[in-house]
């Protein structure tokens, strides 16, 4: 399976691109991928082209192409005025809104402080959502004082099990399989109650009609067509 990593830190070497490596090692214990991955840093005069051009240069095309087609993806911003960064958000603004449909997403940050972690939850889960991929239950912030400390890792595994289950239980089909197994069962459930309800319908009628009509329509072969003219004198005084 195909891992796209999309990688928005400026410096080099960049922190946020080391996340972004250590994510897609971690993802690739849980499940075979071939990783692909979009250095934003490299696109970014492509990018503000194709916002007053309309069209995107050959690496810029090459780089959606590859997002649009990858079978998972991991995302990772550095952290700019207490959201993602404005090359991070113009990437996907260029991308075409479908192409994050269903797909899953490992997101994840790096900034100086612990204090911006929950950019996360407010910036990046909403976008991505919005985009109606599937992000994944963990997302991972790195903050200056991380690197080397407890908790980081586990949350980088933690995570990245998540995106390898999630990739190959999407790539087996067996989610689309459970849906048309659910919907067949759903209309043979549907059909068998329309089959009840005509036989109940039936017998009601059968059962009602003789009563009603004075036994006219007991059985078909007695059925008396009555003109109108004929009922509505027999209803005059």
């Amino acid at each position: 399976m195909k891992l796209v990593v999309v990688s928005a830190g400026l410096s080099v070497p960049s922190s946020t691109r080391l996340l972004a490596d250590r994510l897609a090692a971690a993802t690739g214990r849980y499940t075979s991928v071939d990783v692909q991955v979009v250095e934003l840093r490299d696109l970014a005069v492509e990018i503000a082209h194709n916002f007053t051009s309309g069209f995107p240069g050959r690496a810029l095309s090459a780089a959606l192409d590859a997002v649009t087609e990858a079978d998972g993806l991991i995302v990772v911003t550095p952290v700019f005025s207490a959201s993602y960064s404005g090359l991070f958000k113009s990437f996907f603004d260029v991308l075409d809104q479908e192409a994050l449909t269903g797909k899953p997403v490992l997101i994840a940050a790096t900034g100086g402080s612990a204090r911006h972690s929950l950019v996360l939850e407010h910036a990046l889960r909403p976008l991505f959502a919005y985009l109606r991929a599937v992000v994944v239950p963990t997302a991972v912030y790195a903050a200056s004082e991380d690197w080397g400390a407890e908790g980081l890792a586990e949350r980088i595994d933690r995570a990245a099990g998540e995106l390898g289950r999630l990739m190959e239980g999407l790539g087996s089909g067996a989610g689309a399989g459970a849906v048309r197994r659910a919907d067949a069962a759903d209309t043979a459930d549907a059909a068998e109650r329309a089959d009840a309800s005509v036989a109940v319908d039936t017998d009601t009628a059968a059962a009602i009609a003789p009563r009603a009509l004075d036994g006219a329509l007991a059985s078909a072969d007695r059925f008396t067509v009555i003109p109108f003219e004929q009922q509505l004198a027999a209803l005059r005084p």
